[in-house]
């Protein structure tokens, strides 16, 4: 970290400001995501149970997040689309951010385990250890492969909500596992690819500055191309059925050709429109992920209607 980790917060932090450590937007995608897996497992939860486990989550994502923001507070001062975060800013104290994100991680963990199980605890608890130190604090200053490992630490939600409705791992949350894993790196590199001086002026090695746009370019189509068939794979499960396939087949035929386009660009088709179509499979990126997760809950749906109901 920078001499940023040193300074003090110029004024008190309204409540929006500790809000925004959370990472709201993140914590969305990952309360949705364990909720389908918790609502998708065979096994029901009490109403309750289920409440706690997902606000425990959301607020361990909340954590990670407090604590990337913490760690991160010197490049996300030198990039334009995170120097505006409470603590660059010099809205929140660093110190602040640091022991928000201790105290909220021990609490999710420890009332998750008292609630549920000591499994889905530990999956928790590991998720938060592998963001904020695997990821934060070793691979993303690194190795320009920082987006595919630290790929993990998004994945593990469907997990954690399987866990928590099981008490155990099956092949089925391991799917939902992969399919965030592999969606991440084309995600990812899409968005690096037209937001390249970003990266560049913070020192991240982002793969965009490591080896270039073409390879990243040839990353993305070959990330694509991993992720199709554990995206259909997924719906030959005892949770996929031929809703979640036929969208499966959709989405997966969209974001391949996007992909497909990325990959036949070159620097100049890039800069004559603006990087038009790396911000448009970065948006079907956004859908993809939803309308997997949205199918496999229509599937559960369908399920328990044909059993007389959830």
């Amino acid at each position: 970290m920078s001499d940023i980790s040193m300074q003090e917060a110029p004024y008190e932090a309204s409540m929006g400001d500790y809000f925004a450590l959370l990472k709201p937007r993140v914590m969305s995608l990952v309360v949705f995501t364990a909720l389908v897996g918790l609502l998708v497992a065979p096994v029901p939860v009490h109403p309750f149970i289920g409440f706690v486990a997902i606000l425990c989550i959301a607020v361990g994502a909340g954590a990670s997040g407090a604590l990337n923001m913490w760690w991160d507070a010197d490049i996300d001062a030198k990039m334009r689309r995170t120097a505006g975060r409470p603590i660059p800013s010099g809205r929140v104290a660093p110190g602040e951010a640091l022991g928000i994100g201790l105290g909220l991680s021990g609490f999710a963990v420890i009332l998750l385990a008292l609630a549920t199980n000591w499994l889905a605890a530990g999956i928790l608890a590991f998720t938060i250890f592998f963001y904020a130190v695997i990821y934060s604090m070793w691979l993303k200053r690194a190795t320009p492969q920082n987006i595919v490992i630290g790929g993990a630490a998004g994945a593990f939600p469907p997990m954690l909500g399987w866990a928590v409705a099981t008490g155990g791992v099956s092949v089925e949350s391991m799917l939902m596992f992969a399919l965030i894993f592999m969606w991440t790196p084309p995600h990812f590199w899409a968005l690096a690819l037209f937001v390249k001086s970003d990266y560049g002026n913070a020192g991240v090695p982002m793969l965009t500055e490591t080896h270039g746009r073409d390879a990243t370019r040839r990353h993305v189509i070959v990330y694509t191309l991993l992720l199709v068939p554990v995206a259909i794979g997924l719906g030959f499960t005892s949770i996929g059925g031929p809703v979640y396939l036929a969208v499966a087949a959709v989405m997966n035929a969209w974001f391949l050709k996007g992909a497909y386009d990325i990959w036949r660009r070159t620097d100049a088709d890039c800069e004559a429109d603006k990087h038009k179509v790396e911000i448009g499979v970065f948006k079907v990126s956004l859908y993809y992920l939803f309308a997997h997760f949205g199918a496999l809950l229509v599937e559960a749906a369908l399920r328990q209607s044909a059993l007389g109901g959830w």
